[in-house]
């Protein structure tokens, strides 16, 4: 025999499920950080020729994939010239992946690239990226990553440089500079 419920119960005037739900609204608000003086009219003033562009371990498996040169391309598609820069934990992310992306990985450690060293703990090319772009606003992106590009859509100012359809492309980049 099922047990019931009394009409006037304590438990059907303040239903328990429900107290934990507002409590978790008020918790979940959002801290936006400031934006820097820099991002003034939502437009990068420090990025400007030449273009620090920070690679990801996709991006060079799509140029290869695609047979572009990657300094040509970039100076094409942003008419200025570019500085290709690899991080410590993007080489070390090309080297996980094996023989498969050995061409890749010489591709990345070419002398004419800046190598940008790391001083955090783990080898994990994305959150290395987004930590770095978040602290300095002077890169471009260059990843074919879905998850890393939503992410960096999140931090505002930073273009995004893709692979797609046999050529560079880009997205977000301000109109002019002074």
């Amino acid at each position: 025999m099922k047990l019931a419920i009394k009409k006037h119960d304590e438990r059907l005037k303040n239903p328990p499920a429900a107290v934990p739900k507002e409590k978790k609204k008020e918790e979940s608000t959002r801290q936006v950080a400031q934006a820097p003086t820099n991002m003034f009219f939502a437009a990068n003033t420090a990025l400007g020729p030449p273009y620090h562009v920070l690679v990801d371990t996709n991006f060079v498996s799509h140029t290869i994939r695609a047979k572009l040169d990657m300094l040509p391309s970039m100076m094409d598609l942003l008419y200025a010239k570019c500085i290709p820069c690899f991080t410590d934990c993007t080489i070390a992310e090309l080297e996980k992946l094996g023989p498969k992306y050995r061409l890749a990985l010489r591709v990345a450690k070419d002398p004419r690239w800046t190598r940008l060293q790391c001083d955090h703990s783990g080898t994990y090319a994305d959150d290395c990226i987004v930590d770095r772009i978040s602290k300095h606003r002077i890169y471009t992106v260059g990843t074919n990553d879905k998850e890393l590009t939503r992410r960096i859509r999140k931090i505002p100012g930073v273009p995004i440089m893709k692979v797609a359809r046999g050529k560079y492309t880009i997205e977000k980049l301000p109109d002019s500079f002074d």
